[in-house]
């Protein structure tokens, strides 16, 4: 076990994340929280280095006896009936764990104190008409079948924290209204910045409308393709891949460009080379809007969730009220004609630096060691 200094103390961390699986924003959170803990262990129930962010490989990782089994490496939701009992199975020693948590992480025994970093609670158990739209029947029978033992886990597993922190306002409040816990809110930052390596992709002109999603039916790509649809002198490139992508591309148009996955210099020049981001998904924080300002571009957005903590109206972007192709078709016209001002933007996202975010972070961790 590392020790990290936090002012005149010297404090045994630990952190814990739910999967490395995947490249998302709540990996790029845990990738925050290692820098603000360097040599802190990060205990995690499966790590899969080739589909996740490779700074991992630079950190501690401590994966359970779940990361044997390559099926559940490959594809996490397989892995659903058993996260709980491998988490519950966890034990950590340390002064302070911090776990970074979207439903399973919390769940980790440990010997001192408990910060949770609540990304969202579990949207299986509580937005599970949402979180499961476009899913197969063998998934809704599964939730079914597990949703009252596992509501039973996952609140039994909130209250055994001595803290809970927030990522936005909305999950603050879901934060209450489910577990009756406040939280405060701590917004992470920005992970991707104009700062760092960038690569073209060929073939594609700068001047596009962007969106960066994973492709499944919550994240609602569906409805900013079929706007593209309407708005023929625009382009539209989507970054991003998921079970949704076959039937995205059958549903788009000539001028909507997929990318698939892409690297982190990659998605830096996309960033660039827009002229907006569109995002319609129901998020629980706004994470693109603010990598999109960092390089001075503006979003279209859903008027719902974490990105009313990251999208400022008319300073950094604009909202649509709904999920539907006329909706966001409108929001980009209105936006393509709004006078932007890139400093102004840059200025924005500078209020959610991760150097910010570590200071607060060590903060709290200090205050409970």
């Amino acid at each position: 076990m590392v020790e990290v200094t936090l002012g005149r103390l010297r404090t045994r961390v630990a952190l814990v994340h739910d999967y490395l699986t995947q490249r998302g924003g709540a990996e790029r959170v845990a990738l925050s929280l290692t820098r603000a803990f360097p040599g802190a262990p990060l205990h995690t129930s499966l790590y899969e280095p080739a589909t996740t962010f490779r700074e991992f490989e630079q950190v501690g990782v401590r994966p359970g006896p779940l990361n044997a089994l390559a099926p559940l490496r490959r594809e996490h939701r397989l892995a659903l009936p058993l996260l709980a009992p491998a988490f519950s199975a966890m034990r950590i020693d340390a002064d302070v764990v911090v776990c970074s948590s979207s439903g399973w992480a919390h769940g980790a025994r440990v010997t001192g104190r408990k910060i949770v970093y609540c990304h969202t609670p579990a949207r299986w158990l509580y937005q599970a008409d949402r979180y499961l739209r476009g899913r197969g029947g063998s998934a809704r029978f599964v939730a079914r079948a597990l949703r009252t033992p596992l509501v039973r886990w996952d609140k039994a597993a909130a209250a055994s924290a001595d803290l809970y922190l927030a990522n936005s306002t909305v999950v603050a409040e879901r934060i209450e209204r489910i577990y009756g816990i406040q939280a405060a809110v701590v917004p992470p930052p920005p992970a991707l910045t104009p700062d760092g390596d960038t690569e073209p992709l060929a073939d594609i002109e700068p001047g596009f409308a962007l969106c960066v999603s994973r492709l499944l039916p919550y994240k609602n790509v569906d409805a900013v393709v079929r706007a593209f649809a309407s708005l023929p002198a625009e382009r539209l490139v989507v970054a991003g891949a998921g079970p949704d992508a076959n039937a995205l591309r059958a549903h788009a148009g000539p001028n909507v460009t997929f990318v698939g996955r892409v690297t982190d210099e990659q998605l830096r020049w996309l960033y660039a080379g827009s002229v907006l981001l569109v995002a319609a998904s129901h998020e629980d924080f706004g994470l693109t809007p603010l990598e999109a300002a960092t390089f001075g571009k503006p979003s279209v957005v859903l008027r719902w969730g974490g990105f009313l903590d990251t999208v400022s109206e008319e300073q950094t972007g604009l909202f649509f009220d709904t999920p539907e192709p006329a909706s966001v078709a409108s929001a980009v016209r209105d936006a393509r004609a709004h006078p932007w001002t890139a400093d102004a933007i840059r200025a924005h996202a500078a209020t959610f630096a991760e150097e910010r975010f570590i200071e607060r972070i060590r903060g709290i961790v200090a205050d409970a060691a």
